[in-house]
């Protein structure tokens, strides 16, 4: 199965702007664990996590004063729609994230997550418990 066979091509998409409260309320109402950060006067694409707006939350700061921009990781991993979950589930591993923006010549086109990659991989598993038990 492919990357493109898992990911949710509804992508939220803020600006580096938005505060963390801000992109918590967007996330939270699509009950989604990431956000596109597009920001094309600096870093081009990142990421802002539920994992992100938590860190901020416990080291004490503002989430109606700290923006996008501070906490959204830059060096992200792409993946492709062609990818296997498989591929993408070892990009995740090794660089110990849940979330891979992904591109299509440049432009994001869906976020594929741990979460997606497991609800693929789970009926595939029972079928093939059932097939061999």
């Amino acid at each position: 199965m492919l990357v493109r066979d898992a990911m949710s091509s509804v992508v939220l998409t803020i600006g580096p702007t938005h505060t963390l409260r801000q992109a918590a309320r967007l996330m939270s109402a699509r009950r989604i664990g990431a956000a596109v950060v597009l920001d094309t006067d600096h870093c081009g694409i990142g990421i802002l996590t539920e994992r992100d707006i938590l860190n901020s939350l416990g080291a004490g700061q503002n989430p109606d004063a700290e923006t996008a921009d501070t906490h959204t990781t830059t060096d992200v991993v792409f993946a492709a729609p062609s990818w296997t979950l498989e591929e993408a589930a070892a990009a995740m591993s090794h660089g110990g994230f849940r979330h891979l923006i992904v591109l299509n010549e440049r432009e994001p086109v869906g976020i594929v997550s741990v979460r997606d990659i497991i609800r693929c991989w789970a009926p595939a598993r029972r079928e093939a418990a059932v097939l061999t038990g």
